[in-house]
């Protein structure tokens, strides 16, 4: 979302001084950066730097949380910063004289200090990588060590206080902004925009920003991890299931190492993977992603919660086509009578049942003969429809 053409003193201040903190260390295009870090007009940043510059200017008072020795913070990039709670990206929004961190949700009353937050990062990232400022002792490092933060940290999970932060470190150094080339957000936000309507566009434009990427052997990045899941659908869509899996297998590992391995992302990112597997003929490695998808969100969602039962018909089909009718049938009339009682006139359970009869035929063309689970699916199907037991 970009930030309103009136913006605050402080807000400014902390723009200007990120543009003299990347500045300061060398980086090339220090506004550009900023400005698509705060997600607004590069034009509305140089004029706040050309008015600082200006000598006839009266430098501005400085805020009231605020010395005139003490520099602004650094703003982190967007997407950058994940609240724990619930596990969306924070953003940094003007509160009075000063700037905090705030998630979209409702889990936090107050939101985290902006200068602190940058003083905690950069102090992590001056210990982590003490060589990456040239002069630890400025008495700036620490806003000159937070400026690097996007090359050096690939996500911070941020805890109810500025103290509480969790980093998860990149292995190797990203490029220095400024330096790198068309910023991979933007082709994935145009990528978005174009799946619906067009979806070969869409996957060629992800495919010329991920060109030169090895997903077998790039470190985890959260939003090259999405541009991958994306990617990975689109070639599912259009029928390549098998280029699919090496992008999908990135986003699954990157999400899980960055946010965990029962997050949203990582469990969205395991059912494309599973899915790449099925559809490629893969159907032994299927099972076991289709497995550990159904175990993560028995634990997460509910053993009774549509994604869970959903999960688990899929994996019965799996097994049906790895030769194991019998026991695909149960599961599936097992799923089916859970999927009706708690979730009622779902559409769902119609096409369960329909693969249900399916496995039925396909047992008795082929001379299979199950006596014990014959009364155990019939009775599962009889509860399971409307108006049954």
């Amino acid at each position: 979302m970009a930030f309103p053409r009136k913006c605050s003193h402080d807000f400014i201040d902390a723009a200007v001084q990120q543009v003299a903190a990347l500045r300061d260390s060398g980086h090339r295009g220090p506004i550009s950066a900023v400005a698509r870090e705060l997600n607004i007009d590069r034009r509305l940043v140089q004029e706040w730097v050309s008015k600082t510059r200006t000598p006839s200017a009266a430098p501005a008072p400085p805020p009231a949380h605020q010395s005139a020795e003490d520099p602004a913070p650094v703003l982190l990039p967007a997407d950058l910063m994940l609240c724990r709670t619930c596990e969306q990206p924070m953003t940094s929004t003007p509160d009075g004289n000063r700037l905090v961190y705030q998630c979209p949700g409702d889990c936090r009353r107050h939101g985290l200090d902006a200068a602190a937050v940058a003083d905690t990062v950069g102090q992590a990232i001056l210990h982590h990588t003490p060589n990456i400022v040239t002069a630890p002792d400025h008495p700036k490092s620490t806003n000159l060590a937070a400026a690097h933060a996007s090359r050096v940290i690939a996500r911070v999970t941020a805890g109810p206080t500025t103290t509480d932060l969790r980093f998860t470190w990149r292995t190797a150094l990203a490029p220095t902004p400024g330096q790198e080339g068309p910023a991979l957000a933007e082709r994935l936000r145009s990528a978005r925009a174009l799946t619906a309507t067009d979806p070969v566009r869409a996957r060629e434009t992800l495919r010329d920003a991920l060109t030169g990427v090895d997903p077998a052997t790039t470190t985890a990045d959260p939003t090259l991890a999405d541009a991958a899941h994306l990617y990975a659908e689109l070639l599912i869509r259009l029928g390549n299931p098998v280029a699919a899996i090496r992008w999908a297998t990135y986003t699954h590992h990157s999400h899980a190492h960055l946010r965990g391995p029962s997050a949203r992302p990582t469990l969205a990112a395991a059912h494309t993977l599973a899915t790449a597997h099925r559809q490629a003929g893969h159907h032994q490695r299927a099972y076991h992603v289709y497995r550990h998808l159904a175990d993560q969100l028995i634990t997460t969602a509910g053993p009774d919660a549509h994604p869970t039962l959903a999960t688990q018909a899929t994996l019965a089909l799996v097994l049906r086509d790895l030769g194991h009718c019998a026991a695909a049938r149960r599961l599936l009339a097992d799923t089916i009578t859970a999927h009706r009682r708690t979730h009622p006139h779902h559409p769902a359970t119609a096409r369960m049942l329909h693969h249900l009869h399916q496995m039925r035929q396909q047992c008795a063309e082929r001379g299979h003969d199950h006596p014990d689970i014959e009364t155990h699916t019939a009775e599962e199907t009889a509860a399971a429809q409307p108006g049954g037991s």
